[in-house]
C-alpha cells in the first residue's frame, strides 16, 4: 500500500506507545503510517481528578479520536479496547485487534493480605473497588486518575493503588508490581490488555491493511466480552467485567446487595458463543437486580 495511513491516538505515553506498536506491525507488512495526536475529554479532566463515571464513563477517551477519522484528519483510530464503547459511530468498523497483553489487574504498594485494617486503596474503577471490597470490606477506597507515571506517584502510605498489568507492560514498569490479582476472582475489564483499531467502513484500502495485523484469537475473545457488556448496556459507571481465556468466559457484575460472578465454557462456535455471552449478561442482571 503506497498511501501513508494516519493513525489517530491520545497523546499519553501509554497511548502513543500502543499506537507505535500498530505502526510497527503495519511496517512489517510494508505499510507506512504516521501518528496524529488527539486530546480527549478524558485527558482534559485528568488534573481535576473527577471520577470517570461522573464525566461520562466509557467514551471519554475515544470520542475525539474517532471524530478525527470521521472528519478526515486521520485514517484510523487506535484505542485501548477497554475504553471503546459498544455503541459506536456506524461509519466506523473495528478493523483490527492486536494480540492481547497480560489482562490482569495488579496492586502497587502492598499485597492485599498485607494491607492493614482500614488501609487506603486508590483506584478510579468501580469494578476494582467492588471486587476488592468483597475480600477486604475494611479497606478505604479513594479516587485515582492520571497517566501511568502520575499514578505511580500517588501510592498511599501503607496502602496500594490498582493498575492494569498491561499498562505497566507497555511502559516496561512491571517491576513496580507487588501482587497480580487472580483474574478468576478479580475479573478484568472488557477488552483489558488489547488494542483496537477503527477505520471508516468505506475505506477499503485501510480496511485491507489493518486486516493484516488483526490477531484472530484476541479479536474473537474481545468480541465475546463486548457482547456481554453490550447486552448490559453499561460502561465505566457499572461494576462489571468479562474475560475470555482458554475457551472460558468469566463474567462479573456488582450489585447493591450481592455480586454476580460466573464462568462458562464456550463451544468455539462464534455466533453461539456471542449468544451465550448475552444470555449470561441477562442472568447477571437478574441475579443482582439491575
Amino acid at each position: 500500500m503506497s498511501v501513508v495511513i494516519r493513525l489517530a491516538t491520545r497523546g499519553s505515553r501509554q497511548a502513543v506507545t500502543q499506537a507505535e506498536g500498530v505502526q510497527h506491525a503495519l511496517s512489517q507488512r510494508g505499510v507506512k503510517s504516521e501518528l496524529v495526536i488527539v486530546e480527549t475529554h478524558g485527558d482534559r479532566t485528568q488534573a481535576a481528578n473527577i471520577p470517570l463515571h461522573e464525566i461520562g464513563g466509557q467514551g471519554v477517551f475515544t470520542k475525539e479520536v474517532q471524530q478525527a477519522v470521521l472528519a478526515g484528519r486521520a485514517d484510523a483510530a487506535v484505542h485501548s479496547a477497554k475504553d471503546l464503547p459498544t455503541e459506536r459511530p456506524h461509519q466506523l468498523d473495528i478493523a483490527a485487534i492486536m494480540t492481547r497483553r497480560n489482562p490482569t489487574d495488579a496492586l502497587i504498594g502492598r499485597r492485599l493480605l498485607d494491607l492493614g485494617d482500614g488501609a487506603t486503596v486508590a483506584t478510579g474503577s468501580v469494578r476494582r473497588r467492588a471486587q476488592i471490597a468483597e475480600i477486604r470490606a475494611d479497606l478505604n477506597f479513594v479516587e485515582l486518575r492520571g497517566n501511568i507515571e502520575t499514578r505511580l506517584q500517588k501510592i498511599p502510605d501503607s496502602g496500594s493503588i490498582v493498575m492494569a498489568v498491561s499498562a505497566l507492560e507497555v511502559l516496561n514498569l512491571t517491576s513496580h508490581i507487588a501482587e497480580e490479582l487472580d483474574p478468576a476472582v478479580f475479573v478484568p475489564a472488557v477488552g483489558q490488555g488489547a488494542v483496537a483499531v477503527e477505520c471508516r467502513n468505506d475505506s477499503s484500502d485501510v480496511l485491507e491493511a489493518l486486516a493484516g495485523i488483526n490477531d484472530e484469537t484476541t479479536a474473537t475473545e474481545v468480541t465475546i466480552e463486548r457482547a456481554y457488556l453490550g447486552e448490559l448496556g453499561a460502561g465505566c459507571a457499572a461494576p462489571l467485567g468479562a474475560h475470555v481465556s482458554g475457551g472460558v468466559l468469566t463474567a462479573f457484575l456488582g450489585g447493591d446487595a450481592s455480586n454476580f460472578r460466573l464462568s462458562i465454557e464456550l463451544i468455539g462456535d462464534f455466533k453461539r458463543d456471542i449468544a451465550a455471552a448475552r444470555a449470561l449478561a441477562n442472568e447477571a442482571r437478574v441475579a443482582v437486580g439491575v
